[in-house]
């Protein structure tokens, strides 16, 4: 009989970690003291797979919900390695058109590999900053963003010159956080995915950095400058999640 509960249990987590979960988007919060009324939106992560449109959809129109003043991005807007296991980037452009706020994003290892200049054209097309060792300036803002540390160049000075504080440092890997000397108001990463599963208690246990589980998801001050990591939208390898659900994150 017990036999029978455990494959029932074993059915249940299946199911709720490759069918649920990974369809469930949370919203979580983090407060600044340099913003000045504003409310960003950070994003990253998305995979979209290749008949994944309405999952982006989705994500769209929760982004529209929270108003933001301005969406961050820190890429990977692919599925997989090549071209025949994602939504075009062209198609995926036509929806994040719908977002009602400016745009601005660096490239993750997975566009890299799809084409990152592609991506950056389409990208473009519809009005989204597309930053590669470069920065720009929104409402009294400056976000800068660097190329991939896997798969790119990425030159925290370059991006950096000519801003001022306030700035935000836009990186798809958490691993530049330690190398990056200058200061900076708030560095975003993703690229981890929170490790995609996480056990009661002892958390992830493999997270995709060269430093481990150390910056697998969160808020962290182990520098001079805050970092804020978030677990992201999509999957990787596996379409699983667990304990683990794709996120927005607001900075207020």
């Amino acid at each position: 009989m017990m036999y029978k509960y455990l494959i029932l249990l074993i059915l249940i987590l299946f199911i709720w970690g490759f069918f649920i979960e990974p369809n469930l988007i949370i919203i979580k919060k983090y407060k600044t003291d340099f913003l000045k009324g504003q409310k960003i939106v950070f994003i990253s992560d998305y995979h979209i797979a290749k008949y994944d449109r309405q999952r982006l959809r989705r994500i769209v129109n929760k982004i529209n919900q929270l108003k933001p003043d301005i969406v961050l991005s820190g890429g990977d807007f692919i599925k997989g390695h090549n071209q025949n296991s994602s939504l075009k980037i062209e198609e995926q452009a036509k929806e994040l058109a719908r977002i009602k706020a400016p745009i601005i994003t660096v490239l993750g290892n997975h566009d890299n590999w799809y084409d990152k200049y592609t991506i950056k054209q389409a990208l473009e097309n519809i009005g989204v900053k597309v930053l590669i060792n470069t920065n720009t300036e929104v409402n009294n803002l400056y976000i800068a963003g660097i190329d991939d540390i896997k798969t790119g160049f990425p030159n925290v000075s370059a991006a950096l010159e000519n801003t001022d504080s306030p700035r935000i440092l836009l990186t798809h890997s958490p691993d530049i956080y330690l190398d990056v000397k200058e200061d900076v108001d708030l560095i975003l990463a993703g690229h981890v995915h929170g490790g995609q599963v996480k056990f009661p208690i002892i958390g992830s246990v493999i997270c995709p950095s060269k430093y481990g589980t150390k910056f697998c998801g969160g808020d962290y001050k182990e520098t001079k400058n805050r970092m804020i990591v978030t677990t992201g939208l999509g999957t990787s390898i596996l379409n699983v999640r667990f304990l683990n659900p794709p996120e927005i994150i607001v900075i207020e």
